[in-house]
């Protein structure tokens, strides 16, 4: 048995991180389905796979939130952190090789990292666009994309329309702008650490300051 591990929303600003590993025993099994890059799929395509993958095969999920991506990165990099839980979801299955997509510009470095946190016997093969290449991880790839839309609908219904939570979507930018500039300070949704809020932030202050003058 082997699986594919990738990841959903490593670089968004608002809301949670997820990463997922599916196992089977061939390419072939995964073939009928068309599996493909998450983002090459429409999101109802993405849903109707994510439900058959699911139903079908074995996997494992981590979802890990803005809190904790925050406080983890006090003490380590974005990679290790990546690094640890695709050998968490990993061991989770404990196939025989794994297939993952490099999380670093050096993608045998990246799949060291992984192996150095495996707690299973397991061949790591770690390569860019490894969802581009590898059915399997095509298939990681929509759970990842499918529990973190899931998720990030659930924090709408709380907080409002937030977007997709990435700092390329416009949405995303007003909600948070408009969030900081109100209160002063980001959501509990938002990734303190990334720069994007620092720099809502900063110009927050300088509106401040601007105003006391």
């Amino acid at each position: 048995m082997f699986c594919g591990v990738d990841e959903a929303g490593k670089g968004a600003v608002l809301g949670p991180m997820v990463v997922a590993a599916v196992a089977c025993r061939d390419d072939e099994d995964l073939a009928p389905l068309g599996v493909k890059d998450s983002k090459k799929l429409t999101p109802k395509k993405r849903e109707l796979l994510y439900e058959e993958l699911t139903r079908m095969f074995p996997f494992s999920v981590r979802i890990i939130g803005p809190s904790e991506i925050d406080d983890t990165r006090r003490f380590i990099t974005m990679n290790v952190l990546l690094a640890r839980l695709h050998a968490e979801v990993i061991t989770d299955l404990a196939p025989e090789y794994a297939y993952v997509d490099a999380c670093d510009v050096i993608a045998s470095r990246y799949g060291k990292m992984v192996t150095h946190f495996l707690r299973v016997d397991c061949k790591v093969i770690a390569e860019h666009h490894a969802d581009e290449t590898f059915p399997a991880v095509s298939a990681a790839s929509i759970v990842a994309k499918v529990t973190r839309d899931r998720e990030v609908a659930l924090l709408a219904e709380k907080f409002g329309e937030i977007g997709s939570g990435y700092p390329s979507d416009p949405v995303t930018i007003r909600y948070l702008r408009d969030y900081i500039m109100e209160r002063g300070k980001s959501p509990e949704i938002a990734r303190k650490s990334w720069e994007t809020v620092s720099t809502i932030i900063a110009e927050k202050e300088q509106q401040h300051l601007a105003d006391f003058l």
